[in-house]
């Protein structure tokens, strides 16, 4: 099985001297005016334990947290652990997801992820970064969000379709490839604030900087954006 490569964070988090340091102070008004404008930030995934939100989060793929939360509480009530899921079957699964989207390629790898934690880790959801990122249906932002709001364990940032829109509309990034992003946001983000820097870079990207619509003229990061009024 070919082993999932990601990118080494540690060196690039070492990285914020190539930056301008105007630049920089730029860079660092922008976290105290997202970590002032959000102070209480959190998962938007309803969960009570690590393989729920394994489960929810590869669900959340293409379509919105609210609409997860709506099939979650049913499904988790039918299917509590990776041998319910075993003995249901992908068509079964199908049925109970198929409002997400996308739902034949998610069952599936719901199965096949099942399978991989009931055989290789006595059904429990491993807390690594290398065993999560190698498990079917899981790239490095589901890894990433499962480690951080599950386990506490800071590996990276989540760089989602909210995380990377928002960076580059306010230059921080000029990548559109998710690694690429994650590379240039931790080179000067403390690693004490990649998962709530995320969280809150969503909240905005949700309430104020929406994509079809931003509301510059409410945003507490304007100042700071070169795609303001644009």
């Amino acid at each position: 099985m070919a082993v999932k490569k990601f990118p080494n964070l540690t060196a690039s988090h070492n990285k914020t001297a190539a930056v301008e340091p105007e630049e920089l102070r730029r860079r660092r008004r922008i976290l105290r005016k997202l970590n002032a404008a959000y102070p209480q930030v959190g998962c938007t995934l309803d969960h009570f334990n690590p393989f729920q939100l394994l489960i929810a989060t590869i669900l959340s793929a293409q379509c919105t947290d609210k609409r997860v939360n709506e099939v979650t509480p049913g499904l988790f009530r039918r299917f509590k652990t990776p041998d319910d899921f075993l003995r249901a079957g992908i068509p079964e699964i199908e049925d109970a997801i198929r409002s997400t989207g996308f739902y034949h390629n998610k069952a599936k790898n719901i199965y096949a992820l099942c399978k991989r934690l009931k055989e290789d880790f006595h059904s429990e959801v491993p807390h690594t970064i290398d065993e999560l990122v190698n498990l079917p249906g899981v790239g490095r932002k589901t890894a990433n969000v499962v480690l951080g709001n599950a386990f506490g364990i800071v590996e990276g940032i989540v760089v989602d379709t909210h995380v990377g829109r928002l960076s580059r509309k306010l230059g921080l990034t000029d990548a559109t490839d998710p690694g690429k992003v994650e590379r240039d946001l931790v080179s000067f983000v403390p690693k004490k604030e990649w998962v709530d820097f995320s969280h809150r870079l969503i909240t905005h990207g949700r309430q104020v900087c929406r994509a079809r619509r931003p509301l510059c003229e409410k945003c507490p990061l304007a100042e700071e954006c070169p795609s303001a009024g644009k």
